[in-house]
């Protein structure tokens, strides 16, 4: 497929948007901190005695109490407690002062992760390099479905595994070569496919990078290899990130979209 006549500056205008949402109030940047919890209460703060230390923030911020009624946050302040329960696939947030706190799920155990919404480290991040746009990248692949869903164990970047179910598979060709991936997360609109190339050995992410199925039809799928981004864990160490299931390794360079950080 053609790519649209505008899809130069649709592309850049993408790229703009993608560096915005990095560095906004909820993107990868401004994580201090990422802590498992489980039954029982913990408190959090930059004082040394607080059982998760901050590295910034007030000596006294709160304490998170995991129950079977799910998970209360308890200000230091004197504030009305925040009562949430935890949903993998829609994480519960809420603010504490300047501080945005997520409780997060993995393979059913939780976890407390904090965002200082007026941290400076966001303005820190130089704009991503990208390889030259190659407009034959955008890629209409067929959008095929499984009979059943398939049910895989993938990999992460902090050694957990976790399940998965893949409902659909996308096959293109590419130099006349047919390959086959799978989307193992994302949205039935935006599928995500965690891929990995052989430009990982030496000027992409080498655990991975993400692309997001576009224009979906009941039979077709957009692939643009040019918006293949970087990982979160490429930007913070307290991101969990999955690993591409060996179907989705390719052997070949895929030279489009974010190369690795510098």
């Amino acid at each position: 497929m053609t790519a649209p006549t505008d899809y130069p500056a649709s592309l850049e205008a993408w790229k703009a948007l993608r560096l915005k949402n990095l560095k906004a109030p909820n993107g990868w940047l401004n994580i201090i901190g990422r802590w498992p919890i489980s039954a029982g209460t913990v408190s959090l703060g930059t004082d040394p005695g607080n059982d998760l230390v901050l590295g910034v923030g007030p000596a006294r911020l709160g304490t998170v109490t995991e129950d079977a009624s799910g998970v209360t946050f308890t200000p230091a302040d004197g504030g009305a407690p925040v009562q949430v329960t935890p949903n993998k696939k829609n994480t519960p947030k809420f603010m504490a002062g300047t501080f945005l706190i997520e409780i997060m799920t993995l393979n059913g155990e939780n976890a407390v992760r904090i965002r200082d919404t007026e941290s400076a480290e966001p303005e820190k991040l130089a704009p991503i390099d990208y390889f030259p746009v190659q407009p034959e990248l955008r890629i209409v692949a067929d959008w095929v479905p499984y009979e059943t869903p398939k049910h895989l164990m993938v990999g992460t970047t902090k050694q957990i595994d976790t399940e998965v179910e893949a409902t659909h598979k996308a096959v293109f060709a590419i130099d006349g070569q047919r390959y086959e991936l799978i989307a193992t997360h994302g949205t039935p609109t935006a599928p995500q496919f965690v891929i990995r190339d052989l430009t990982s050995r030496d000027s992409t992410y080498p655990a991975a990078r993400f692309v997001y199925g576009e224009d979906v039809t009941d039979t077709t799928i957009v692939l643009d290899f040019n918006k293949a981004i970087n990982p979160p864990c490429a930007f913070t160490e307290f991101a969990v990130c999955p690993l591409p299931p060996p179907e989705n390794v390719l052997p070949i360079r895929i030279e489009a979209g974010e190369k690795r950080l510098h």
